[in-house]
């Protein structure tokens, strides 16, 4: 489970990026994020992942506080980020063996990763290739491979379908509902409206740091939620 807790981030030159978010993302549960850039989406991401520290409130995975406990937080959370950082000169197989292995997973064999490799949709011939000959679809697939090698109940995605062609997004969010039906918590930051419609439970609209809208399946899908999110994005938030 993913809680924030009046969670909030005021950078040094005074910009509010997260201004008070309250949100729990339950197992089960496939939660999108929306907003415009700069909007607070990969804050969000950030504080969750300790790469910055809370000005106030808390980031909680698993119950456990992430100041307080962050090398403890990182068994229970995997993330993919819009452009996957891998090694370029490992072939897609070296790159889980690698990830894998960090992770403490030593038990794993050739096999396994093919296994994984097939499950994210990666074509058999480019099991054995180097990643630096890869597009950005087939490279996130490797990137979403080691995020479920690692089977952490809890999964952070920062636009994830950015740059991909439209089979490959489709795929990717095949790949997330069985994610969820296996349990997962997964928070997906994005612009993608057509892929909150597809596989959302909930969906939550932020601006300039606060999240302004909140529905679930049943209520976004009753309203035109492209309407809705321009409707959000030219309304002014009012600050305190």
């Amino acid at each position: 489970m993913l809680q924030a807790i009046e969670l909030t981030k005021r950078y040094e030159d005074g910009q509010l990026a997260l201004d008070a978010l309250n949100l729990e993302i339950k197992p089960g549960e496939i939660f999108f994020l929306l907003g415009a850039n700069g909007a607070g989406k990969t804050t969000t991401i950030n504080l969750f992942l300790n790469f910055i520290e809370p000005t106030s409130g808390q980031a909680i995975i698993d119950g456990i506080d992430v100041m307080k406990d962050p090398l403890e937080t990182k068994n229970y959370i995997s993330y993919v980020s819009e452009n996957v950082m891998l090694y370029g000169n490992f072939t897609a197989r070296q790159n889980l063996d690698f990830f894998a292995k960090l992770g403490g997973k030593s038990h794993l064999n050739k096999e396994d990763y093919y296994t994984i490799m097939r499950k994210v949709g990666l074509q058999e011939q480019a099991f054995e290739k180097k990643l630096k000959t890869f597009s950005k679809g087939m490279r996130q697939k490797v990137g979403l491979a080691i995020a479920i090698i690692k089977d952490a109940p809890n999964i952070l995605l920062d636009e994830p379908t950015s740059g991909l062609d439209p089979k490959s997004a489709a795929e990717l969010m095949q790949i997330l509902k069985n994610l969820r039906n296996a349990g997962k918590s997964i928070l997906m930051c994005t612009h993608d409206i057509l892929r909150a419609k597809s596989v959302a439970d909930r969906v939550g609209i932020m601006k300039e740091g606060r999240l302004v809208m909140l529905r679930d399946r049943e209520e976004f899908l009753q309203d035109d939620l492209e309407q809705l999110y321009l409707e959000y994005m030219q309304e002014t938030v009012m600050m305190p």
